[in-house]
């Protein structure tokens, strides 16, 4: 079983962080999350950057699938579910939060 470039990339971030894969999806969700509301002017109460969190978490589990296919004959779909969710859950927090309560709105003086 070989390790594909991907992997050998994600397992050195992995390494030179001392995060855990899992740790390291919640940042990159929410990092994804912030600058494609930066990015976008848009709220983070909008659809956009949340939006922009799980197309970042699919793409990276399609790779991830064609990974598993290759190395091991299967996909591991339920390790790929946990990422996904481990990847968007704080951002779906913080967009609810926004758009249920205005917490992240300017205040007028």
């Amino acid at each position: 079983m070989e390790t594909t470039a991907v992997q050998a990339i994600k397992l050195a971030i992995v390494a030179a962080t001392g995060l855990s894969k899992d740790a390291l999806h919640i940042y990159v969700g929410l990092a994804v999350f912030l600058v494609a509301a930066a990015a976008s002017r848009r709220p983070v109460a909008s659809w956009l950057p949340w939006i922009a969190v799980l197309a970042v978490a699919l793409l990276g589990e399609a790779v991830d699938m064609r990974d598993d296919l290759l190395s091991i004959g299967h996909w591991r779909w339920a390790a790929s579910l946990h990422d996904v969710l481990n990847t968007v859950f704080w951002p779906t927090v913080l967009m609810v939060l926004a758009r249920a309560t205005g917490v992240f709105t300017a205040k007028a003086r």
